[in-house]
């Protein structure tokens, strides 16, 4: 398939990229690497907007870290955005050029509940590109109340093959025998929306699954299920969960050039049912993070394993019938393609 296909989901999707609870500070941001460079989302006095890190000016990156709480304001020249203006110093060393016309190169950007989609030129609206799950994800987002970590590198291979690793069970027992395979999950239930999926699993360790109970009453929780959920938002994000305690938000964007991949997870936890639960809670967040640290140790692992010249596309691909979403998932992939060439 045409390598145009990358960027041409990247701009004509919606992408889930953060948590409003993220960004409720003035001056809060966050920096994502994608397929166009890098992605700044950002708390412009309370209006959360969305932009490439490059001053328009002489293209110094405004920001370096991947978080913080800062102003926009380029290091190289002293040029800034505050309010919904960019600011340049000295305006009347400019008189030869149109400033009227110089801004940021800023993107779309729509609220499911508090969780934030980017869009570039979408095709649809996002409630028509989430349907049926818009009331799903908007019930989770209300659960969530803080970002505990997160974690960005680059996964070496293409996007596609880590989606696919991450929408598939049966390398689970194999590749991490002592991390996600001890839930014991069973095979589940696979909906789906449009090019979306959700897979609800129940979770067969009966010593975690009492755990899991026990710890319960620490939680003020409305949207939790009794099981796993992992929810598969086309094309780059997943979002899954385990009875609604903890959240995990992954990207997997493309690089420029597609053999890698910009790889970004992030752990939310619940609401708590009490400040002082805090205290009792704090080991559970420590080890549902190692645990993710561990299971996408094991998935790039076994990802950078897969041969580059090995076609996703070709017809005679052999799935089982465990593997139906990666099946889904080269259908809507394939699907894109020929909107792609149609020029819809």
């Amino acid at each position: 398939m045409a390598p145009e296909i990358d960027s041409y989901l990247v701009r004509t999707c919606w992408h889930l990229v953060a948590h409003r609870r993220e960004l409720c500070q003035d001056r809060d941001f966050l920096r994502l690497e994608w397929a166009l460079g890098e992605l700044v989302l950002y708390n412009d006095k309370g209006e959360i907007i969305a932009f490439d890190n490059i001053c328009p000016h002489r293209g110094a990156r405004f920001f370096t870290e991947d978080a913080g709480n800062a102003p926009v304001l380029c290091a190289y020249h002293g040029w800034s955005y505050r309010g919904g203006k960019l600011r340049v110093p000295r305006p009347e060393a400019y008189r030869t050029c149109d400033l009227e016309s110089v801004r940021l190169n800023r993107f779309r950007t729509e609220w499911c509940g508090d969780f934030l989609f980017v869009a570039i030129e979408p095709l649809t609206d996002l409630q028509s590109q989430l349907g049926d799950l818009v009331p799903v994800l908007t019930g989770m987002s209300r659960d969530i109340d803080r970002r505990r970590n997160t974690e960005s590198y680059r996964y070496e291979c293409p996007w596609r093959v880590a989606v696919e690793n991450a929408l598939e069970p049966d390398h689970v027992h194999m590749v991490h025998p002592d991390t996600l395979g001890t839930l014991d999950l069973d095979a589940g239930q696979n909906d789906y929306y449009d090019r979306n999926s959700v897979l609800r699993a129940s979770i067969g360790n009966e010593h975690i699954l009492r755990g899991l109970n026990r710890i319960s009453r620490l939680f003020d929780v409305e949207s939790s299920e009794k099981s796993y959920t992992a929810i598969f938002l086309f094309p780059f994000s997943f979002l899954s969960s385990t009875f609604g305690y903890t959240y995990s938000l992954q990207n997997f964007f493309p690089s420029r050039g597609g053999a890698d991949t910009h790889f970004t997870t992030r752990l939310f936890s619940a609401n708590l049912s009490g400040s002082s639960r805090e205290a009792i809670a704090a080991p559970f967040f420590e080890s549902v993070s190692e645990m993710n640290r561990a299971v996408f140790a094991e998935d790039h692992a076994i990802c950078r394993r897969i041969a580059p010249e090995f076609s996703l596309d070709a017809s005679d691909r052999i799935l089982s019938s465990s593997e139906e979403k990666v099946a889904h998932f080269r259908a809507s992939v394939m699907a894109a393609e020929l909107s792609r060439l149609s020029g819809q």
